[in-house]
This record gives structure tokens, C-alpha cells and sequence, in this order.
């Protein structure tokens, strides 16, 4: 059983009122955003894009990135096409676990600004039509949390029973211990109460008692402390644990379930038009209850489809499609207004908690080959180191992240290939600072390279000096310009987020195809059917495809309008390159002699293509 003494609060003390609670900061002592026009399913067809404050600009010299410094770099992601950015966790924190350890909710950490800072991120933002989400820790806080502080100095004051307490670290043995590599126990001994307190994560992050109701509503008036001024949701992150129950696994529990419905129904009444998307590294048929009732979806709007992630890295090295259709066969269906939220990478060590112990050691032999790449149960690797910075392979992750059912979460830096540095500890491997310019410290800060946070990437291959936004900015026929052009395409086929999805089998299993469909609108917009091909081997290969039902119907290739030979109702066959894909849009033939939307059928259409 841990030891371990929680950290000593380095809070002034805080202010109480006449009842002895904590004085909170009031959402009417700031300025509010603007707004935007109340969209009650904008998520669904967004692009949203994961930033690091700490890792994007630093505006004021002082070696760490900054809320200024990203509101100033809007109108890249603008340019680039993104709807919403995710930020993790900008609240102010003793930085133990990466902002994940909150000290106070309704602060923001000095070194990024403050919160008046943060409000005019929110309100440029807007301005740009950009909604901006944020990471919330819903299950746990800081040990240097006010709150904590005084729960284990007053166990019979106000904050007495807002942690879970024990006289024994004996409780709920059969909750699983996430950080393996750290930590021995779930309850750690507090010296000063003289009791274990409950910690599904690391020792110095103590778990809320959501048992107890002035927790609930503790936790929902930070909620709106957030709406009031602006945001346009939040990530509920670790949102699995938190209530526990003897005899169980503490996760994913009714009372869980009916708290998250008492949030959304709050959101729904005082805030229209925001979301909230939950952060479930679970299996699909326990993430789909995050979403609620199946016919009206009133808990999350959108869940994180975790298990797809490591699938496609899979299929892809064993050029074989049948780990992603397997888990997207096991997907059930989720309620029609809600969304799933896919992504390649993120933040954290690629997960493989989600596949079988067979499956994981295939994964570290094929992407982690160097025990420093491996963090907890995962991967701590960017997305070019991990597929060798391969173009074909870059491309085709990115087409699949673009058109798979979901909405894409895109990873700083990820547009221009960035690398990592295992050099580095636990997960900064992959929060290095951004490379905008080949300059010092990458056009990232103009401070001294010793003040920086991390060290840029400067390994030959990664390095800043040739791996930047500038230098890509430049080159038409860079990575960053092909990623703005695919969102771009997307941006036009509203099939690609809202469709239906039905997977097309063939004979060939190195070859993933599907189509993406909308019907026909009530407005008179006609159907919008997109069928995307990809070729998950590194060779080139032939697939035959049922296409039948859309026989007359002409495949125009997305990306550069090319019309392909009508369907017929034989086998439509396509000749892909290693790692291509193509997206073609299924027009109706305009009965011209093979001619659709006024161009000819091309000689390279013709090559690709043999009915």
C-alpha cells in the first residue's frame, strides 16, 4: 500500500463564507464571448483539432506556450480548416500529471494567462467561426485542491465527505489499477486524517465522492462557471469512475449514467447548442451507453471510439482489413443525434488497453520496438515516427480518419509531420513545442532555448529546420496542403458525417471499402453517396466491388473531379497504388456518352478502372 505523503497545498487560504464553504470565483465577475448561432448538431460534421496551450505559441517570451499565443494563431487553423479546438486541461495546477491534477477549477494556470485571456480566445475564436472545447476532470482533483486540503484537516466541516475515505485500503478490490508502471494500490494513507483515501489514477489525485450530492452540484456550477463565458463544451475526461460500488469493477455504473443525464438536462435547458463528449477508453457496447436513452441520446452528444484507434494501425501492418471491420461490426448503433469522435493520435501514449494481449504484443513488435517507446499499456509515439514517416502511409491514415464513421480529431502538429523524442519523459515525447519556422526554437518562443518547456525535435529527419509550418506553407505539394485540401473535400460531402456507413466485402482483404450515404433531403438536396476504396497494403492491388445497386450511376474522384466509367450491374473493378485510397462521389449519369459534370472520362480513369 502506497505511502506516500498527498503534496502540501500551496494555495493561500482560501475564503470562506459565513458557512464555512470555500468562496468560488462567479462567472459575473468576467467578461463573456460572443456567441455563436445555436447549432444543436455542429459536432457531427466538424473537424476538430487537439492543441497543447503549453505547445502551440509562446507570446511572451517566457519558454512556455500561452493563451495569447494561440488566440494569435487562429487564423492558421482557420486557413487549415479546423471547427473546434480541444484543449486539455488549462486550469491552474501543480502540474504533477500534465494540468490533469486541477488545483482550482475556475482558474487558469498563471503561466498560460488568465481568464479573462482564455475569454478572448473564446470570442476571437467565435469571430472566426471556430468553436473552441475543453478537457474537464470530472473524477478527481489535485491533492493540493482546497477542497482536499480541508477535507483531510476537517473531517467534519463542509468538505469532509467530498473525497472517498476509508480505515482500510481493504474497499472495492476489484477496480483494476490503471498506471501500472506507478502505482501499487488504489488507496494511498492519508497521514494528516489519519484515514486511506480513493484514487483510480495517481496517488495525488484523490477521487470526488460523487455519492455525496454537494459534490454533483459542486461539480455541475463549474459546468456553467465555463458556459457562461463562452465555451462550447467539454471532455469529460476519465468520466467511467466515478462512483464506486463493492462487488463491481467501479466502472461504467447506473449512478454514473444517471449523473451525466442530470448534467446534459442542465445543459440542454441553459445552454443550447453546447456538448459534451465523453472520454471512455472502453468497449463500443459499454461506450454507447455514455450517449443515453437510445432513442433521444440525453447524456453525451459524442464518445470517443478508442478500440477503432489501434485497429487501424493494425490492419494497416498486416495489410489486412478485417481488424477494423471486426470492431466496426461490433459497434452498435448509437442515437441518431448523437456522434462518435475518432482520431489516429492524441496527447497520450497510443492506448492498448482496448485489444488482446496477442494483439498488443503484435503492436509493440511492429511500433515499439525501443522499450523507451512503450507508456503504461501503450505507445508513446507520434503518427509519422510510427508509420516511418512514410507519405503513402501519412496520407492513407489521414484518409481514414477523414471518412470513417465520426467526427476526426486531428493532433497538433500532425499536419506537417512532426516527430517525437523518447528521450523524454513518460508522455512529453509527443508534446513537444510546435515548428512553425526553421528560426530558433522553431518560431515557437523568442526565449532562451534553456527557459524552453521542452526541447524542439531537431533529429535529421523531424527536425524544425526542415519540418515546419513555413516551409510547408510553401510548397504546394506539401503534407500541410494535402491535409487542408482532403478537409476541404470533406467539408463539401456532408456524407462523411452524418451518412450512413455499409462496408463493401470483396475478395481481396488487403482492400477497405465502403460506402457513406445520405438520402435525399426534405429541401429537395439530392442524395449524397461516397465511395471510398483504400488499398491498406503497401503493393498494388485489384478489388472487385458489388456495386450493382448503383449501376448507372458515375464515380467522380473527389480530390481532383476526375468522372471514372459508369457502374454497371457486373463487378466494378479498381486498381489502387500501395497505401491509395480513392473517394468518389456516385453521380447520376447524365446519359451523354460517358460524360459526368461536362468532363470526359479520363485515360488514367480508364487505366484505374475496368468494368
Amino acid at each position: 500500500m502506497p505511502l506516500e505523503e498527498p503534496s502540501p497545498s500551496v494555495n493561500a487560504e482560501p475564503e470562506h463564507d459565513l458557512e464555512g464553504h470555500i468562496v468560488e470565483a462567479r462567472s459575473e465577475d468576467f467578461s463573456h464571448a460572443r456567441e455563436l448561432t445555436v447549432d444543436h448538431e455542429w459536432f457531427k460534421t466538424a473537424v476538430f483539432y487537439e492543441v497543447l496551450v503549453r505547445a502551440f505559441y509562446d507570446s511572451s517570451g517566457d519558454g512556455t506556450g500561452d493563451l495569447e499565443g494561440l488566440t494569435a494563431k487562429l487564423d492558421y487553423l482557420s486557413w487549415l480548416g479546423v471547427d473546434c479546438l480541444w484543449l486539455p486541461p488549462f486550469y491552474d495546477s501543480p502540474l504533477r500529471d500534465g494540468g490533469y491534477d486541477i488545483r482550482d477549477f475556475r482558474a487558469v494556470l498563471p503561466e498560460f494567462g488568465t481568464v479573462e485571456d482564455f475569454v478572448h480566445l473564446f470570442d476571437e475564436a467565435h469571430r472566426r467561426g471556430i468553436r473552441v472545447i475543453t478537457d474537464l476532470v470530472m473524477n478527481h482533483t489535485s491533492d493540493t485542491h482546497a477542497w482536499f486540503q480541508e477535507s483531510r484537516s476537517d473531517p467534519d466541516g463542509p468538505y469532509g465527505d467530498f473525497y472517498v475515505w476509508s480505515d482500510t485500503d481493504e474497499g472495492y478490490p476489484d477496480a483494476r489499477i490503471i498506471f501500472v508502471d506507478t502505482e501499487t494500490s488504489n488507496w494511498t494513507w492519508d497521514p494528516v486524517r489519519k484515514q486511506y483515501y480513493w484514487h483510480r489514477f495517481f496517488s495525488h489525485q484523490p477521487d470526488l465522492n460523487y455519492d455525496n450530492p454537494e459534490v454533483q452540484d459542486a461539480m455541475i456550477d463549474v459546468l456553467r462557471f465555463w458556459l457562461d463565458l463562452g465555451i462550447d463544451g467539454f471532455r469529460l475526461d476519465a468520466v467511467p469512475y466515478l462512483f464506486e460500488r463493492e462487488g463491481t469493477n467501479c466502472e461504467n455504473l447506473p449512478e454514473t449514467h444517471a449523473f451525466l443525464k442530470k448534467c446534459r438536462a442542465v445543459m440542454d435547458a441553459e445552454y443550447p447548442g453546447r456538448a459534451l463528449l465523453a472520454e471512455a477508453n472502453q468497449w463500443p457496447s459499454d461506450v454507447v451507453e455514455y450517449f443515453g436513452e437510445p432513442d433521444v441520446g440525453d447524456e453525451c452528444h459524442m464518445a470517443f471510439h478508442f478500440p477503432l484507434m489501434p485497429r487501424i494501425f493494425m490492419a494497416v501492418r498486416r495489410q489486412n482489413r478485417f481488424p477494423i471491420s471486426e470492431i466496426l461490426a461490433q459497434t452498435p448503433p448509437i442515437p441518431s443525434s448523437c456522434q462518435w469522435g475518432i482520431f489516429l493520435r492524441n496527447h497520450d501514449e497510443l492506448t492498448l488497453e482496448m485489444v488482446s494481449d496477442e494483439e498488443r504484443d503484435y503492436m509493440y513488435a511492429e511500433y515499439a520496438q525501443d522499450p523507451r517507446m512503450k507508456a503504461n499499456i501503450g505507445i508513446r509515439r507520434r503518427l509519422a515516427p510510427l508509420l516511418e514517416n512514410d507519405r503513402n502511409q501519412l496520407e492513407l491514415f489521414t484518409a481514414l480518419l477523414l471518412s470513417l464513421p465520426g467526427s476526426p480529431v486531428l493532433y497538433y502538429g500532425d499536419e506537417i509531420g512532426m516527430g517525437d523524442n523518447i528521450w523524454l519523459g513518460d508522455r512529453d515525447s509527443v508534446r513537444t513545442p510546435m515548428q512553425w519556422t526553421p528560426d530558433r526554437n522553431a518560431g515557437f518562443s523568442r526565449a532562451d532555448p534553456a527557459r524552453m518547456y521542452l526541447p524542439v525535435i531537431m533529429d535529421p529527419t523531424y527536425g524544425y529546420q526542415s519540418v515546419n509550418v513555413e516551409a510547408q506553407m510553401n510548397s504546394t505539394n506539401s503534407l500541410l496542403h494535402w491535409t487542408r485540401r482532403m478537409i476541404q473535400v470533406r467539408k463539401q460531402h456532408p456524407a462523411f458525417g452524418t451518412a450512413s456507413f455499409t462496408e463493401l466485402g470483396s475478395a481481396n482483404p488487403a482492400v477497405l471499402s465502403y460506402v457513406r450515404e445520405t438520402p435525399p433531403s426534405s429541401e429537395g438536396a439530392p442524395a449524397d453517396v461516397i465511395l471510398c476504396v483504400n488499398n491498406l497494403s503497401r503493393y498494388p492491388q485489384a478489388v472487385i466491388l458489388d456495386l450493382s445497386q448503383y449501376a448507372g450511376r458515375i464515380p467522380v474522384e473527389l480530390t481532383g473531379s476526375v468522372p471514372f466509367p459508369p457502374i454497371t450491374d457486373d463487378g466494378y473493378m479498381v486498381t489502387l497504388p500501395g497505401h491509395g485510397f480513392f473517394w468518389f462521389a456516385l453521380q447520376p449519369d447524365p446519359r451523354d456518352g460517358g460524360v459526368a459534370d461536362g468532363h470526359p472520362v479520363s485515360s488514367e480513369a480508364e487505366q484505374a478502372v475496368q468494368p
